[in-house]
């Protein structure tokens, strides 16, 4: 499971799943097919309608994905990781380490993906040409197939972020301005005005043409306007902490405890009596790992006399480390892509200090209620 969603595959490394959501649509998808297709062919059998429906939606659905490995194998072409893509109500999305360095990669990455659409459009529409007249099942398919696909490019261009057009469109912004943070913050004041416009249309259509699309549109509009508002808020955290490094917001004062330690006197004398959750180990003033509660509970309690730390604990080849000059920002996005809530600051093998999530966040809440007006 990838959080809400199941675990289909992982292709070059990126985690492929569906979200509970996708299969609410594949069902809408597939029932408004069977009424197309009887509508349009009313001599093939009722199982010929539900079978050419269930393929076309499951193809459907398999363009999207194509659509977000085009930016995913983009995006590892320029050296960017990209941690999963989940397919769910609204289409798909592909969750990319790291943001662009540059104003050129992010209009690349974005511009894969309408560009995998409107390949599929013309492929399908090509194989719907060549089938209308001897294969009239595959041509059905192929001929919806390339219809939503050119559909799906031309609503990804849109410019409104954080749609493929609104991505080119901060692409162009942060070209001319030099700033990620204020290009991001144009693009998501885009997106918020083409969410209302979806929004409000369909109310329109809604009441005046066909309820279910009307409220398809809103729904839409509700999901961008949403996305649009989270960039904003993340182009805001990102400029709230320019200029923080790890050495500014560690603790100092992290607890260590030596290697040779029994996990009975981690808990007695340390957790006990400090409610710390967290401990370096070291020896010689170099650490050798981590250790934490979870793992000390998931050794059996007739057994913590015994057993020295250094047999719980994780260790240092295996932690994910931070020197003391790394952006706070990169470490806040480590410690999101990697699922850990605290990173050791370390310099040739000693250990500096501690980064934890709580830390990090409250000291993000402390400058953003100063940085806002009174």
């Amino acid at each position: 499971m990838i959080g809400q969603s199941l675990r289909l595959s992982t292709i070059r490394g990126i985690q492929v799943g569906v979200h509970y959501s996708w299969f609410i649509l594949f069902l809408l998808i597939t029932f408004s097919l069977v009424a197309r297709f009887a509508g349009q062919h009313p001599r093939w059998t009722l199982a010929e309608h539900y079978v050419m429906a269930f393929l076309t939606s499951l193809l459907f659905f398999i363009s999207i994905l194509l659509h977000e490995l085009a930016h995913s194998f983009v995006a590892l072409t320029k050296g960017i990781p990209v941690r999963a893509i989940t397919l769910f109500v609204f289409g798909g999305v592909a969750q990319i380490g790291r943001e662009p360095d540059r104003p050129a990669v992010e209009f690349q990455i974005a511009v894969a993906g309408p560009i995998a659409s409107f390949v599929l459009a013309v492929a399908f529409g090509g194989l719907a040409a060549a089938t209308e007249d001897r294969f009239e099942h595959l041509a059905a398919l192929a001929d919806w197939l390339a219809s939503i696909n050119l559909a799906l490019a031309v609503f990804n261009l849109i410019p409104g972020f954080p749609l493929d057009g609104g991505r080119i469109f901060r692409a162009a912004v942060w070209q001319v301005t030099g700033s990620l943070t204020r290009a991001t913050r144009i693009a998501a004041r885009s997106g918020q005005l083409f969410a209302y416009v979806f929004m409000f249309g369909g109310i329109a259509v809604g009441f005046t043409a066909n309820w279910f699309s009307g409220l398809w549109l809103a729904f839409i509009g509700w999901f961008l306007l949403n996305a649009a508002q989270e960039s904003v808020l993340q182009a805001s955290i990102r400029s709230v902490l320019t200029g923080l490094v790890a050495e500014d917001v560690m603790a100092r004062d992290c607890r260590t405890i030596d290697k040779r330690t029994s996990l009975a006197e981690l808990v007695d004398e340390h957790i006990l009596r400090t409610g710390q959750r967290c401990f370096v180990v070291s020896s010689d003033g170099r650490i050798d790992g981590l250790v934490t509660l979870h793992q000390v509970k998931a050794i059996p309690r007739d057994r913590w006399a015994a057993t020295p730390v250094e047999q719980a604990m994780t260790p240092l080849a295996e932690l994910t480390v931070v020197s003391p000059d790394t952006p706070i920002a990169e470490v806040l996005q480590m410690m999101e892509s990697r699922d850990i809530a605290q990173i050791p600051v370390t310099r040739s093998g000693r250990f500096l200090g501690m980064i934890t999530r709580d830390h990090v966040l409250r000291v993000l809440s402390a400058k953003m209620e100063l940085a806002s007006p009174s």
